[in-house]
């Protein structure tokens, strides 16, 4: 099978043969990617379905910051007439209501255009539920993202985003290079003999990172307690690290995790 991503100016083609092995992966020009597919014998080629999971994960992306930036202008106009809420969504819903349940406690017509932004906010929350279904579905059907599921803090958004965009684009030496091009690297310094660590590049593909931060934050969360593998490690971290550094720490290895499991076609072995 060999998928390909279609750009303005370069396909990235990445094949796998039926034991879910890389056998293929280059960057072509628009000039010679004919040539190239030329010389390969009849196979299944992976361009539409790849590029629509692609779209979905991009528009619900989308739906989410406007969802954000709706959330925040309520709460800001919430704010100059006293109703203030915690950050969490029982808070916000907490807003919505006084919002959508009004009597007298605001102007009318401030209610009405605060009413506005309300049902701007349910429809994302609709849209947004909504695309997380067909996600869930996919998931269900696409045998790379039912073995990344087996990864703690893996769930369908993840296991989908991560299969599409590594085949779409994954011409990626090593894991770390791939972990590298998300942005959650350390960035390092040295001067005098002396390595210095330092914050995370958040270079590459911030949807992919951000996804990958919440997975790693649930992992984190849930570790004390647990015992053997992963969780050994990610104990010992939180004994003598910030809670935020092990997160990313976590979000770097579920990456590199996650290449080796598409690239090579292994299941996931805890450790």
């Amino acid at each position: 099978m060999i998928g390909i991503d279609i750009a303005k100016q370069v396909f990235q083609v990445h094949g796998i043969d039926e034991a879910g092995h890389t056998v293929l992966r280059k960057k072509l020009t628009r000039a010679t990617f004919l040539a190239e597919m030329a010389q390969h014998p009849a196979c299944l080629i992976g361009l539409e379905a790849q590029q629509a999971t692609l779209m979905l994960h991009r528009v619900r992306d989308h739906f989410i910051r406007r969802r954000t930036g709706a959330i925040n202008a309520l709460r800001g106009h919430l704010a100059e007439f006293g109703l203030v809420s915690s950050s969490q969504r029982a808070g916000l819903n907490r807003l919505l209501e006084a919002v959508e349940d009004s009597v007298d406690t605001l102007p009318n017509d401030v209610t009405a255009l605060l009413k506005m932004i309300s049902a701007e906010i349910r429809g994302y929350d609709r849209s947004i539920a909504d695309l997380n279904k067909k996600l869930k579905a996919q998931c269900k059907e696409e045998e790379v993202s039912q073995r990344l599921r087996e990864i703690p803090g893996v769930g369908p958004v993840i296991a989908t985003a991560m299969s599409a965009y590594l085949a779409a684009g994954g011409s990626f030496s090593t894991g770390s290079a791939f972990a590298a091009w998300l942005g959650i690297t350390p960035r390092q310094h040295s001067s005098g003999g002396k390595e210095r660590t330092f914050g995370i590049t958040k270079r590459g593909n911030t949807y992919l990172r951000r996804q990958l931060i919440n997975g790693a934050r649930a992992v984190v969360r849930i570790a004390r307690g647990r015992r053997g593998g992963m969780w050994d490690w990610i104990n010992k971290m939180l004994d003598r690290r910030h809670f935020n550094i092990v997160t990313v720490a976590v979000a770097n290895k579920m990456a590199r995790i996650m290449w080796a499991m598409i690239t090579k076609g292994t299941n996931f072995r805890p450790v």
